[in-house]
């Protein structure tokens, strides 16, 4: 297995601002890289809750945590169940919440999960091994239009069309079931050149592994869930890796922090004039030279974060807030 990098490690950290006696959240535990380092700045009392839905990198994160498991909470579910969670376990409100919202290195590195164009797997790609839905039933079973959205806006594809229909010609001779397969289907769709700079699946597997995962769905609302949840002064912290990501997270973090986040169309503000939210990072917080050469993935990696005033969330406001942007 490669070595483990948390991606923006003393950067996310930084902007949790953890003290010892403090409660955190890390929402997507991974290989526990992030969340070993909270146990050591909120030493000797700091608490933890840990969420992933990745059964197998909880176990390695345990192992890891093993010296600080009477800090620890575990939970096997999706992050954006977060709220349900706090609810359920009657755990305090948090200090500081962190959200990483890139697939671990566990799973890019096991050839049976299916993530990787790079070893030849099942094509698979479940975070979570309890769901049906896989990367093979998409590919397989989705129709030609389905296919090309998926693959043009997830993975903002621009030979997404020559992708999608060399996809269709060849499964209709036998299903897509491998990794491999898919990599030399979407290869004879799409030709390197000597100047490309990634891999011709690279955005393919990205759409793919998006759609299965339904990483975009509802994240909106579990940032509001997120914010709603913490302490007074709780931060909140979110690493993305997409476009698509990083823009919901830019957009919910404006509208937590504006002064007003009324309609254009009332004659006056009914929200009361002021921002729920103070933003900590005006612009993402991204990888330096140095961390980029030591883990290439965290190329694409943006830190966006925000620290609570009041809340709740106006949830009743967002749509028509946005829609106005």
């Amino acid at each position: 297995m490669k070595t483990h990098y948390p991606v923006l490690l003393e950067e996310s950290i930084e902007f949790l601002n953890c003290r010892p006696g403090g409660f955190y959240v890390d929402c997507t535990l991974g290989m526990g890289g992030h969340a070993e380092r909270i146990f050591e700045v909120s030493a000797p009392d700091g608490r933890l809750l840990a969420i992933d839905k990745d059964e197998e990198a909880i176990r390695v994160a345990e192992k890891r945590l093993a010296s600080y498991k009477d800090r620890l909470t575990v939970v096997h579910e999706d992050y954006r169940m977060l709220r349900a969670i706090l609810d359920q376990i009657h755990l305090p409100e948090p200090n500081g919440i962190l959200v990483d919202l890139g697939p671990s290195m566990l799973q890019f590195t096991s050839p049976q999960r299916g993530f990787s164009f790079q070893q030849d797997g099942p094509l698979d790609m479940r975070m979570d091994q309890r769901q049906e839905l896989t990367a093979a039933s998409l590919v397989n079973r989705s129709s030609e239009e389905q296919l090309l959205k998926m693959i043009r806006e997830y993975g903002e594809e621009p030979a997404a069309r020559a992708i999608t229909r060399k996809i269709i010609e060849e499964r209709k001779k036998s299903s897509i079931e491998t990794t491999g397969e898919l990599v030399r289907v979407i290869e004879s769709a799409k030709h390197r050149k000597p100047a490309d700079k990634i891999h011709p699946a690279t955005k393919t597997f990205q759409a793919l592994r998006i759609a299965v995962n339904s990483e975009l769905g509802g994240l909106d609302q579990f940032v509001f869930d997120a914010f709603d949840s913490l302490a007074q002064s709780g931060r909140l912290t979110v690493i993305s890796f997409h476009s698509l990501e990083d823009r919901i997270i830019k957009q919910v973090f404006q509208f937590l922090s504006a002064a007003c986040r009324c309609s254009k169309r009332l004659l006056q503000c009914i929200c009361g004039g002021r921002p729920l939210s103070k933003m900590l990072t005006r612009k993402p917080v991204v990888a330096g030279e140095r961390e980029i050469q030591e883990n290439p993935a965290s190329r694409s990696a943006k830190l966006r974060a925000i620290e609570k005033l009041s809340g709740p969330a106006p949830r009743e406001m967002w749509a028509e807030w946005l829609m106005e942007k």
